[in-house]
């Protein structure tokens, strides 16, 4: 008994170091130092070491999908031969512009007569805004009133118009004359407006899409003169200009969505 257990204790720090050595990472795999007998200089020699893989836990991958990617920034004009991104940019500033005044003129709490004017009817020359088959005035803060009589046959499209036109008014006629009463300022009509932002931003992300694929198209017809790796970066610098465009969408409805529920 007392032998087993003097051998025991000779094989445990062995045992316990060889353990040690065999699941430590290779990045930790310390150098040793061994005298030689005949030599006065140092040998170094590594422990066995097995290495060890490290996985990725979910919280990790999760936090690596919102990691700042490599954005490309190329000069336009050395590609103008290819495409003029100068002329998409202009396009999609455009669409930005378009839904600004959309804001402006359509989607405010107190209702002006400018925000009539490009309500569009549809009549039997096709369609035209209200500002050009109406006369709009403002004849008090409640109520608006549109002179129909230089197109009396259009009078009942313009009242279509005016209902469908999501500003939630209710026009009434007398003769040749609408008269548009402006509702009261109500919570409701304030989600209304912002539900009628949304819609709009969302025309306006449509419009943004038409502008990438046209742009990409057009791309595509240069495939044949133009390496693949520039194709591939004008086609990124495309859709990063229409994320940028977009993302510019979204904080002009979160704007207006503030602005119209306070």
């Amino acid at each position: 008994m007392a032998l087993g257990l003097r051998c025991f204790r000779l094989v445990h720090p062995v045992f316990c170091n060889s353990f040690a050595a065999l699941t430590r990472p290779v990045s930790e795999v310390t150098l040793k130092t061994v005298s030689g007998r005949q030599s006065d200089r140092g040998q170094y020699m590594a422990s066995p070491a097995v290495p060890i893989r490290y996985f990725a836990t979910k919280k990790a991958k999760a936090k690596g999908k919102g990691q700042f990617q490599t954005r490309v920034n190329l000069n336009a004009a050395l590609v103008e031969d290819i495409i003029s991104l100068e002329e998409v940019d202009e396009e999609m500033k455009s669409v930005t512009e378009a839904l600004k005044d959309n804001f402006n003129k359509t989607v405010n709490i107190r209702t002006s007569p400018g925000s009539l004017d490009h309500i569009t009817v549809v009549t039997a020359d096709g369609k035209l805004a209200l500002n050009q088959i109406g006369q709009i005035s403002m004849k008090s803060p409640q109520l608006i009133l549109v002179n129909m009589a230089s197109f009396p046959e259009c009078t009942a499209a313009a009242i279509k118009a005016i209902r469908e036109s999501g500003m939630n008014l209710n026009p009434e006629v007398e003769g040749t004359l609408i008269r548009v009463p402006i509702p009261k300022v109500t919570r409701e009509h304030r989600e209304m407006l912002v539900k009628l932002a949304k819609q709009n931003t969302n025309k306006a992300k449509d419009s943004l899409r038409k502008v990438r694929t046209n742009a990409m198209n057009k791309l595509k017809k240069s495939k044949d003169k133009v390496s693949e790796d520039t194709i591939r970066l004008i086609e990124k610098q495309i859709s990063q200009m229409a994320d940028d465009t977009a993302a510019e969408l979204d904080r002009h409805l979160a704007a207006k969505t503030k602005e119209l529920l306070g």
